[in-house]
């Protein structure tokens, strides 16, 4: 049996995100798996970094799967590439050690969040950024995303009203970058939790729109209630954008 790390990107628009769900048709997971054991005909479980929601776009997702055949790796990706749907794109595969995991083995993941920042529409980006023509005060904005960084329990920035997991994740990195209309948020931890950088989205605009103060981050984070944060920005202006191992 052999272990494979197959690295996609998807424009998760049409999809109900990426974990299967029994027989409910639609999500990345599942459309994947199906070709893999059409191609390798054998059963075959498929591992992604992480569980993007419907409607979020990957940049890069890392799986992995385990598959007993002889195809080399170039050839299986060929395979695999003639088959995917237009708005899923195979990037790479290689043969890993027989522990690797995608899930497990992570140490760090970055997503990215776009925002369209102006009263102007932008068809082109109409499916890929969260439109918010308010003016935005992105000093302010950088200074509660620095009141964010850390280990924290983050309950308050969690959709889950109960969690099986810890809450606890290490917040390392929030960018902010202004490319014209274009506001770029990118956000880097250890994990996150359900709809965590969507929340966190949320809850920096309403900063930059004035609607509550920068220096109230921390009392929000000690709140460890849902309702203590931001809304939760739409789903199509969320990128998984890369993972360490």
């Amino acid at each position: 049996m052999r272990n494979f790390k197959l690295c996609l990107s998807y424009d998760g628009s049409r999809y109900r995100g990426w974990q299967k769900q029994g027989n409910t048709p639609g999500t990345i997971q599942e459309k994947l798996e199906t070709l893999l054991c059409r191609i390798l005909e054998q059963p075959v479980e498929l591992h992604g970094s992480g569980r993007t929601d419907a409607g979020v776009h990957a940049r890069c997702q890392t799986c992995s799967f385990k598959a007993d055949t002889a195809l080399d790796s170039g050839t299986l990706l060929e395979l695999i590439r003639r088959y995917l749907p237009e708005d899923i794109g195979a990037l790479s595969l290689e043969e890993m050690e027989p522990a690797f995991h995608a899930r497990l083995s992570c140490r760090e993941k970055t997503y990215v969040y776009f925002i369209w920042n102006s009263s102007k529409p932008n068809v082109f980006y109409r499916k890929y950024s969260f439109s918010c023509p308010d003016a935005l005060d992105t000093s302010a904005m950088e200074r509660a995303a620095i009141l964010l960084l850390g280990e924290h329990d983050f309950t308050s920035f969690c959709s889950l009203k109960r969690m099986k997991k810890s809450p606890i994740r290490d917040l390392r990195q929030i960018k902010l970058e202004r490319r014209g209309d274009m506001l770029r948020l990118e956000f880097t931890g250890s994990g996150f939790l359900y709809n965590m950088v969507r929340i966190l989205t949320g809850t920096l605009i309403e900063v930059g729109r004035g609607e509550r103060e920068a220096e109230d981050m921390p009392a929000v984070i000690s709140a460890r209630n849902r309702q203590a944060a931001g809304f939760t920005a739409p789903a199509q202006g969320l990128f998984l954008w890369e993972q360490v191992y």
